[in-house]
């Protein structure tokens, strides 16, 4: 067996075992015990993170961010990473301490020059464009970790009507428009609800554990709904091209003519209030029917308009 595949089988070893002591490596690859120490040296220059543990019991162990082994990738492959990079690259917060320019100067290193230079230029015709936040997610990794072993998170969250302390089961995590949000079943009263993350002051993992009958990805591809309730609104043709973009109300959007279009949806009724912020951005393209709740939000908040800009006024 030659020397690299030999290293190659301690480093697989060592993230399988992650603690160790230079004996039982001995034994696994019927080395001596100073060839095992070699070993375990030359890996670590590699950049396996060993640590030494002194005394009679002592050994190596691996640090908790263990060193994945070689991985060939063919071209195709290497791009197709840098173009997810691409869309992690706006994003203030992310997961694992992701360092990026670590990751790409990694894959990049065995590449031919020809392949390095095309993939250094993929980001100048290529990018996924999210607005830069300044607000950060500090809690990412926690929570990821927390819903990967369904445990509780204490958190004190800030919201429009406060500051206040919850105890949430969380699903997962997901990004959109360069912020990171939570889906999380609050645990007093099981509501389900989407916090997000950068407004988390302060995070606390504690000793419960929780089941839940959902993942993430049946959440994002089918939101439940407890308590449903029909939106029926009227669109201008202008009106109907907005709702289009609107990813609630896309599949919902149908023209009855040229100029004029319904949209026809179901939402939960705890929604209904951001159904109202997004109808009060449309104006007059869109006419609400019904529910006649969301009809009244739309109206007070018209009143609430007309009032702050007439105090201006004044």
């Amino acid at each position: 067996m030659s020397k690299a595949k030999q290293l190659m089988d301690v480093i697989m070893y060592a993230n399988a075992k992650r603690s160790f002591t230079a004996q039982e490596v001995a034994d696994e690859f019927g080395v001596s015990v100073r060839t095992a120490h070699r070993y375990l040296t030359e890996i670590s220059d590699m950049g396996v993170p060993l640590y030494t543990e002194q005394g009679r019991h002592g050994g190596y162990r691996t640090l908790k961010s263990r060193v994945l082994p070689p991985i060939l990738f063919d071209e195709d492959e290497v791009f197709a990473i840098f173009f997810a990079f691409q869309a992690l690259k706006r994003y203030t917060s992310l997961p694992f301490e992701l360092n990026i320019d670590s990751a790409s100067r990694k894959l990049l290193a065995g590449f031919p020059e020809d392949t390095k230079k095309m993939i250094s230029r993929l980001e100048s015709v290529l990018t996924f464009w999210s607005p830069i936040r300044t607000a950060g997610s500090p809690y990412l990794k926690d929570i990821i970790e927390a819903a990967l072993h369904q445990r509780v998170v204490r958190i004190r969250y800030r919201s429009r009507s406060g500051t206040s302390d919850r105890e949430v089961l969380p699903i997962g995590v997901y990004a959109q428009n360069g912020l990171w949000y939570m889906p999380a079943m609050e645990n007093e009263n099981g509501d389900l609800r989407v916090f997000r993350m950068d407004r988390m002051e302060t995070l606390t993992l504690t000793d419960k554990t929780y089941d839940v009958d959902m993942n993430l990805k049946e959440w994002l591809e089918e939101y439940p709904i407890r308590e449903p309730v029909r939106v029926y609104a009227e669109l201008t043709r202008e009106g109907a091209r907005q709702c289009e973009s609107i990813p609630w109300l896309e599949n919902d959007v149908v023209m009855e003519d040229e100029y004029h279009g319904i949209v026809d949806s179901t939402v939960d009724r705890n929604e209904l209030e951001y159904a109202a912020q997004i109808f009060l951005r449309l104006g007059m393209e869109a006419k609400v029917i019904e529910p006649p709740e969301l009809v009244d939000m739309l109206r007070e908040k018209a009143r609430q308009l007309s009032l702050h800009y007439g105090e201006l006024q004044t």
